[in-house]
């Protein structure tokens, strides 16, 4: 496979989703389920490990080896799990290998845990070439970061499934 461009990930406490820029836009890549948001979930079994829809979609017949919301593991062990997985949804969308990414974090995130995601990126195959603050992304998404005409002020909130970023 080929060296494909880099990819935008949103690594999400509930949900995570990777997108592409290319043709001009920013393409929000589907999973192999047809959904734009995979569930931030990681499953094991006896014989394997799930993650995404389908950890989630077995959390009921088995609670205790499902991890969601990174509480029973070193989160860059589940974060980069929940990255592979992206890496994948991306590769298979593009046909040719990802190894870099921008990951995206809660704006509260302090240094060691901006780290930690980075860390999480290397374990998961990529080169993370930046982190930035969710409402960030959010701000740049709309092009608000593009001078445009005066000066004005802008209040972004981002409401994640287990965050609430708020940046003017």
């Amino acid at each position: 496979m080929s060296k494909g461009p880099a990819v935008g990930i949103d690594l999400g406490t509930t949900y995570s989703c990777v997108g592409v820029f290319q043709h001009g836009k920013v393409e929000i890549i589907a999973n192999d389920q047809g959904n734009r948001t995979t569930p931030s979930y990681v499953a094991f079994t006896d014989t394997e490990r799930l993650i995404g829809d389908a950890a989630k979609n077995q959390v009921a017949m088995n609670p205790t080896n499902t991890v969601f919301e990174t509480k029973s593991f070193y989160p860059e062990e589940v974060s980069s799990m929940v990255l592979t997985k992206m890496k994948e949804i991306a590769e298979a969308y593009l046909g040719k290998t990802v190894t870099n990414a921008v990951v995206t974090v809660p704006a509260y995130f302090n240094d060691s845990q901006r780290q930690a995601t980075k860390d999480a990126g290397t374990i998961a195959g990529l080169n993370v070439l930046r982190i930035i603050n969710e409402p960030t992304a959010a701000a740049i998404a709309y092009g608000l970061d593009k001078k445009v005409g005066a000066e004005r002020n802008v209040l972004i909130f981002d409401l994640g499934g287990g965050t609430f970023d708020v940046s003017i």
